[in-house]
């Protein structure tokens, strides 16, 4: 039977599997990743160059390949999966489309198919290293199961730095060593990233995002990610020749103004298929094997790629929805205008949004525990926080998202994957940036404090937050009132 593969923009994999059995192909500019009326999402037009570029080059990519192909262009207000399909009705052709990752992509895909009496088809795609069935056979029997635990199978599984049945180095994580502080020797020795692999193509998609999306989130006035596999594959290159080496120690660390660091920055050509993390892992590998890359770098890295990628993919699977649905704490306040603009007046925060204005990206520490954390001392609803990273990071899918959001950032679970909820006072922030103290760190104290009086009861039963809860209680009345009124008056003017 002739088979047409419906592409979307996350799926742009070099050797796409559906194209074995396809001889035509749509690639498909759906509202979910280039704006939803629905949900009333306004994506960072570095993330809409991101996929238009792309997907332009990957267009002409299928027809230097004999294939016949077809470009949906996103329409406001339109289901463009309901246009894909429908254009098939009728046919004798079926549909067939990668696994999307993604609970209410494939919900639209099964519906408009037996909607227009189609056979729809799924394969499998190289955006994970996992299938779905080898998670289900790790978590069969488990009630709960954590990162610690699944990282630990997964080195195995895959044999991944081990030395027979024990790790490399004599022990799992070396994360207790990746928490340094950047230096301030240090700080004119942060390399660039690679320039100079963008032309027409991207120019192109730049001028169409900025007259299709003029008032859309974020800045286009310098293009950032790589948008061919060449380029991505240089990107990665460029990554383990230059930063790799200090990834581990740095891995935490933050810098006002500085948005990269030592961070390979993948995850913007990771989650749409211009490198698939299979490659990225044997690329690692093999690079540390060839040159003194440190055991704590390559680890920390391998734990990223093997370890909390597909940790996430597989939680999404089995409790996404839940997730999603869950406010453990009750949080509702609506996300201020000025999470949106830089204007929080906390200068940490300010400083990373007005860096994510720009780029669309932060690394992960930046995201949890200052972004995140910070969201969640003001009690923001989880759903504006969901929906905030969805728009303003070119990373951001709903796989991912969904669990690094109502999960590990907010607890919003009440703790399905998590032993603690993550957030902390102005001290970490300190302790791991070169920002200097000042009124931010009071506010940022004031809500803390604030927040563990509002759930000292709950929150003291778990043994991670005892010690915490046990200062609140015994503070000093005067101080106490001083942190509440500090945060409140914050929260007012929010």
């Amino acid at each position: 039977m002739p088979a047409t593969l419906l592409i979307f923009p996350h799926q742009l994999f070099l050797e796409h599997p559906g194209l074995d059995r396809c001889d035509a192909a749509m690639l498909v500019e759906d509202g979910l990743f280039f704006g939803d009326h629905r949900l009333q999402a306004a994506m960072h037009r570095q993330k809409l160059w991101l996929h238009r570029a792309s997907m332009k080059r990957y267009e002409h990519q299928l027809i230097d390949r004999g294939i016949d192909v077809r470009y949906l262009d996103h329409e406001d207000g339109v289901d463009m999966v309901d246009v894909a399909v429908s254009g098939l009705a009728g046919s004798d052709r079926a549909v067939v489309a990668g696994d999307p990752h993604d609970y209410l992509l494939e919900r639209r895909l099964r519906r408009a198919a037996e909607r227009h009496g189609l056979d729809l088809q799924f394969v499998r795609t190289p955006m994970f290293i996992n299938t779905s069935q080898q998670n289900r056979d790790y978590r069969d029997g488990k009630k709960r199961w954590f990162m610690a635990d699944f990282y630990k199978h997964q080195r195995r599984r895959l044999d991944v730095l081990m030395d027979g049945d024990e790790p490399v180095g004599g022990q799992w994580s070396f994360d207790a060593d990746n928490r340094k502080k950047v230096p301030k020797k240090m700080l004119g020795a942060i390399p660039d990233l690679p320039t100079g692999m963008h032309d027409d193509t991207d120019e192109a998609a730049r001028l169409h995002v900025q007259d299709r999306y003029p008032v859309n989130p974020g800045s286009i006035e310098r293009f950032v990610y790589p948008t061919s596999h060449e380029a991505a594959a240089t990107w990665l290159d460029e990554f383990l020749r230059q930063r790799f080496e200090l990834f581990g120690v740095y891995e935490d660390a933050m810098v006002r103004g500085e948005n990269w660091l030592w961070h390979g920055v993948l995850t913007p050509m990771l989650n749409v298929g211009l490198l698939t993390p299979r490659q990225v892992l044997d690329a690692a590998l093999e690079h540390a094997q060839e040159n003194d890359v440190p055991l704590n770098s390559l680890e920390g890295f391998v734990r990223q790629v093997i370890g909390w990628r597909e940790f996430m993919r597989a939680t999404y699977d089995d409790h996404g929805v839940e997730m999603r649905t869950s406010n453990h704490w009750g949080h509702e306040r609506a996300m201020p205008a000025s999470f949106y603009d830089a204007t929080t007046g906390i200068d940490p925060l300010d400083d990373i949004i007005g860096r994510v204005l720009e780029t669309g990206y932060c690394h992960h520490i930046e995201r949890l525990m200052l972004l995140g954390g910070f969201m969640f001392l003001c009690e923001i609803h989880p759903d504006a926080i969901y929906r905030w990273f969805m728009e303003l990071f070119v990373d951001s899918y709903d796989w991912v998202m969904v669990p690094n959001v109502y999960s590990m950032s907010q607890h919003a679970d009440g703790g399905l994957i998590t032993t603690k909820p993550y957030f902390s006072g102005s001290s970490y922030v300190r302790k791991m940036s070169n920002h200097p103290a000042g009124e931010w760190a009071d506010i940022w104290d004031g809500l803390y404090w604030r927040w563990i009086w509002n759930h000292v009861d709950e929150l003291g039963k778990n043994p991670r937050w005892a010690m915490m809860c046990a200062m609140a209680r015994k503070m000093d009345p005067a101080k106490r009132a001083e942190h509440l009124e500090v945060a409140s008056a914050f929260l007012g003017r929010m």
